[in-house]
């Protein structure tokens, strides 16, 4: 995009942040979800276009879609929430997408975090399909420090494996800073998330090398056939285990699937994941009392020592271009925009 003159990309289309929410509300409704779930989704997938997430932006509509119309994703379900023990909230999403559910347990698990100085939130039932990152950020604007995690499907093999058996299993992690965005990372367990290789599909391009394995078992850069085989994770056996935590952290502890049994739900519709998240907050404040401004600001000369090495602080690069986003508006390819707006006819 260029700010300061005309756009001559012809293959791109830009939209407002006000436009390109009711590009996904329109599609969401002129699809059967009700008014909360669209409004819901929409707004999630704008956040992902607005931050520079395109994997989990606009690009997220088509799944949305494709999973309702091969029934795998309610359109109208009304979570219902079960005050599980003093510090532990449940959520059911009644097999929707999450977004809603966490929506409506927000407030009674913030007030939990409040008054137990910890809790955790599990999601069951629900269709996943979004950055972590969206789940962490209203926790932080609380002044809490979070963390999530979900399994997805058994698309990724275990260091050492040849088959796919954890999911892509995504972990988050927040940290509010005074007067400045939080430290948030949102990090997949594999090599890549797999939105990010049925980018590089659609767009004819070669994935980096240590992304994927083919069918055989083979190293592969044709994201087709890394599809088609299996991802990999990050850090080897390191990645490995922390995909593991979190396929028994976020699925049989909650009493949900997991990645595997959740590919197996799916039966060869290509829908989004169906099981569980969970999520973790603790209010500083309760750690702390009267100490928190001391030990926030030994976290505050960490990141400057952090900075002072050239070292980029996590999420400093979203909100760089979440700010570019608001200013100028997002651009998605045009064959992707006329995907989308074909879903409205």
């Amino acid at each position: 995009m260029n700010p300061g003159g005309d756009i001559e990309m012809t293959s791109m289309h830009v939209l407002s942040l006000e436009q390109a929410y009711q590009l996904a509300l329109r599609t969401l409704r002129s699809n059967g979800f009700n008014q909360a779930h669209a409004e819901a989704v929409a707004q999630n997938v704008t956040q992902g276009e607005r931050d520079g997430c395109a994997s989990h932006g606009l690009y997220r509509l088509l799944g949305c879609v494709r999973s309702l119309r091969v029934g795998k994703v309610s359109a109208d379900a009304v979570p219902k929430l079960f005050d599980q023990a003093p510090a532990i909230l449940r959520a059911d999403a009644g097999g929707a997408f999450s977004l809603l559910a966490y929506r409506t347990a927000l407030p009674a698990f913030i007030g939990k975090v409040r008054a137990n100085g910890i809790a955790a939130l599990a999601i069951n039932r629900c269709v996943h399909f979004s950055a972590l990152w969206a789940d962490i950020e209203p926790l932080t604007e609380q002044g809490l420090v979070a963390l999530a995690c979900t399994p997805s499907h058994a698309w990724v093999t275990p260091a050492g494996g040849s088959r796919p058996l954890f999911g892509t299993n995504p972990i988050a992690f927040g940290w509010p800073r005074p007067d400045r965005p939080p430290f948030l990372f949102d990090m997949a367990t594999s090599a890549a998330a797999r939105g990010e290789i049925e980018l590089h599909r659609r767009a004819g391009t070669p994935l980096p090398e240590g992304w994927g394995i083919d069918k055989a078992g083979n190293p592969s850069t044709d994201a087709a056939s890394v599809l088609e085989g299996a991802m990999l994770t990050f850090g080897g056996h390191k990645g490995s285990a922390l995909a593991a935590m979190v396929e028994l952290l976020a699925g049989p502890l909650i009493g949900d699937m997991t990645s595997k049994e959740s590919l197996a739900y799916d039966n060869g519709t290509g829908s989004s994941p169906y099981g569980g998240e969970l999520i973790i907050a603790l209010d500083p404040k309760r750690f702390l009392g009267a100490d928190k401004a001391k030990y926030f600001a030994g976290a505050e000369a960490m990141f400057a020592d952090m900075q002072a090495q050239g070292a980029r602080i996590p999420g400093e690069r979203r909100y760089r271009q979440r700010r570019q986003s608001e200013q100028y508006g997002v651009e998605i390819p045009r064959t992707l925009y006329d995907e989308i707006m074909a879903l409205c006819d």
